[in-house]
């Protein structure tokens, strides 16, 4: 038997896959940058601005981590399925026209075949199709990232789709234009801190006392988990996969005159964020970032399955509350997080002028 030449596996590939990419013969020749991913709410470092006039192929590594995570103060547990072990996934930054490649890590030690669907991508289900992997195996992406915005990416395993994506599997996708952010006028504006904050609806189940179940495996707690999931009724509604996350030690630091960017995703459920005490200076709600963006926002929208953005500069030192504005989801079930603002009190913007005193009698 003849050996299987690559020249007649290329063209099998071809057939198969429509046709020859026009990339294929030039790509070799475009830069190859490696990224060290971060755990959100970090931004990995990256430029705002592309650093050249030729695309770059920016590779990545997910590798998936399934293990039980305590999501609030009382100790109530998740099995939980995670990109890097982070709930929400590694933010990943390109520019427009980038080449985005992605090695997918399923390890032997889970339990689950895991994919991921990229909303940035074309074709194959966002890659869904091209990344299928068993435990023990991975596989590699590459796709052109040719528009600009923010994008949710998540798992999608046929048939398991919404147990996947609330147990912890999505993440965040920022491709930035070439010549950086615009505002509505056309002007450049940059900002000096990013970070990101994913949003998640939890369905714990619970016993016939109704106290929350601890289950051992993921495998466990499959059934009661997708009965939970059916009543469309969260228990818990987070931050970056645990209520408080975001608070005390894990609040989200600034100084006064620093400008901020927000990136906020909700892969299943629409939100409403809002910055008590402060606003969206400029606002992508659907993260788009050639749409112009909305100006001097108290409340945004973002639908579910959607990353949007917003851009803040901070003018007043003090503690600010980042909520999802549905209050009950906020203050019941855990939409909340915390900005800490180092700096100098701006009386002009707002000062006490009088103290908390009694009433003067015949008032």
């Amino acid at each position: 038997m003849k050996a299987f030449r690559p020249t007649v596996l290329a063209a099998v590939l071809a057939a198969v896959m429509g046709g020859v990419p026009a990339f294929a013969t030039s790509i070799d020749s475009l830069e190859r940058v490696k990224v060290d991913l971060v755990a959100p709410p970090m931004v990995h470092a990256h430029a705002q601005k592309a650093p050249s006039e030729a695309p770059r192929v920016v590779e990545f590594t997910l590798t998936i981590e399934e293990k039980k995570i305590v999501i609030d103060e009382d100790g109530t547990t998740m099995q939980a399925m995670t990109f890097n072990g982070s709930m929400p996934g590694p933010t990943l930054v390109v520019h427009e026209g980038d080449y985005v490649e992605v090695t997918l890590v399923n390890p032997a030690t889970n339990a689950m075949p895991h994919n991921v669907d990229f909303h940035s991508a074309t074709g194959a289900l966002g890659g869904a199709k091209l990344t299928n992997v068993n435990p023990g195996e991975q596989a590699t992406l590459r796709f052109k990232a040719d528009r600009a915005g923010t994008f949710v990416y998540h798992c999608a395993p046929e048939g398991m789709v919404p147990w996947h994506v609330v147990a912890g599997m999505s993440g965040t996708i920022m491709v930035l234009p070439r010549d950086g952010l615009k505002d509505a006028n056309g002007n450049s504006v940059s900002y000096d801190r990013a970070y990101t904050i994913g949003e998640f609806d939890l369905y714990i189940p619970k016993d016939e006392n109704g106290n929350y179940k601890d289950y051992e495996t993921l495998a466990e707690s499959y059934g009661d988990t997708v009965q939970a999931m059916r009543t469309l009724t969260p228990t818990h509604i987070v931050f970056n996969g645990k209520v408080g996350a975001l608070t005390g030690e894990g609040a989200l630091k600034a100084k006064v005159g620093e400008t901020v960017l927000i990136i906020h995703s909700q892969a299943n459920r629409d939100t409403r964020p809002h910055l008590i005490g402060g606003h969206g200076d400029w606002v992508w709600e659907h993260g788009k970032f050639h749409n112009p963006p909305l100006r001097d926002m108290e409340t945004w929208f973002i639908p579910g399955g959607t990353a949007g953005a917003a851009l803040y500069t901070f003018k007043q030192p003090g503690v600010y509350a980042y909520v999802n504005h549905n209050l009950i989801e906020a203050f019941e079930l855990g939409a909340y997080g915390h900005f800490v603002v180092e700096g100098d009190w701006n009386h002009d913007l707002m000062t006490q002028v009088k103290a908390p005193h009694p009433i003067p009698e015949g008032k």
